[in-house]
């Protein structure tokens, strides 16, 4: 008799590749975005939902019914384990796919699942220079792939609800590379390196990916934010954001660059800002969450690489 399967997925552009592949199981969609805005720990109960739903709507204009139907509906998928064998995750190897994965793993642990457990994480491919997501795979890659799934030991679980945990709280300089030293997660290390670039580096008062985009503006002719967008997307490591993150993260830096003759041209303010000059920018401050801190209560030493409490 074969396994009966519950794959939990990244996102749709998998999931629908998976379905036309016609992998054997059923399947529920990890539709979150954990790596921005609040949250807690207990994933799903009042407070986890009313601090997501505030977040993505206020933030994404992304509705309370559209939050119901895309991602509360697959945790009910996901709470009925007991019908199945085993569980296979689907993510990939960036900071906004294992904060998902850590949380999806911790969610496991928290309705006291105890069915054997699978990752399919995509990265580094043998003969390829660049990281790959699932969904850039090729057909027999991404069989490949499943094939060699790793089991999660239980070692991996109680990391991966402790790195959770640690997340939905307001003490991050505990996320530390090391801890993913004796894991199956291979880019978990990289992932908290990342993160703790998220926070403004202590002199510029920008973070590792705002500075970047200023240096990109710097380097090519830029004709357009949209342009502007595309460069990062490109070009932005292990954060794996989205286009409508980045595009909310180049509208918050407005004022360290303008349009000159249709071409966008970093300011004296950014300037400055990439020379290590402090500078407090208008709007750069509003509201803004990792997991359970403001990421302004931390700021990021590049030669320490450590986050000091502000």
């Amino acid at each position: 008799m074969s396994q009966k399967t519950l794959h939990i997925t990244n996102g749709d552009s998998l999931n629908d590749w998976l379905l036309k592949l016609q992998i054997e199981g059923d399947f529920a969609v990890w539709r979150e975005m954990l790596c921005e805005g609040k949250t807690t720990y207990k994933i799903g109960d009042d407070q986890f939902i009313n601090a997501r739903k505030t977040f993505l709507e206020t933030d994404y204009s992304i509705t309370t019914n559209d939050y119901e139907e895309k991602f509360m509906s697959q945790l009910e998928i996901i709470r009925n384990f007991q019908a199945y064998d085993e569980l296979v995750l689907w993510f990939e190897y960036d900071l906004f796919c294992h904060i998902n994965m850590m949380a999806c793993i911790s969610y496991l642990a928290q309705i006291d699942c105890r069915k054997p457990i699978y990752l399919v994480c995509s990265g580094r491919i043998t003969g390829e220079k660049e990281l790959k997501g699932l969904s850039e795979l090729t057909e027999q890659q991404l069989l490949n792939h499943y094939k060699n799934k790793i089991a999660l030991t239980g070692d991996d679980q109680i990391l991966s609800d402790k790195i959770w945990r640690l997340y939905c709280s307001d003490d991050h300089s505990q996320l530390q590379p090391n801890l993913a030293k004796d894991s199956n997660f291979i880019y978990l290390s990289n992932c908290i390196s990342a993160h703790k670039k998220r926070f403004p580096e202590e002199h510029s008062g920008l973070n590792t990916l705002e500075s970047h985009i200023l240096k990109l503006i710097k380097k090519h002719q830029i004709t357009s934010e949209h342009q502007l967008c595309g460069y990062v997307l490109n070009y932005q490591g292990y954060y794996g954001y989205g286009d409508m993150q980045i595009s909310k993260m180049i509208k918050r830096l407005h004022s360290y660059y303008e349009n000159q003759d249709d071409i966008l041209v970093v300011n004296q303010k950014g300037e400055s800002a990439l020379n290590g000059e402090y500078i407090q920018a208008p709007g750069l401050h509003t509201s803004c969450y990792f997991g359970g801190v403001s990421k302004y209560a931390y700021t990021y030493n590049k030669d320490s690489h450590q986050i000091t409490k502000v």
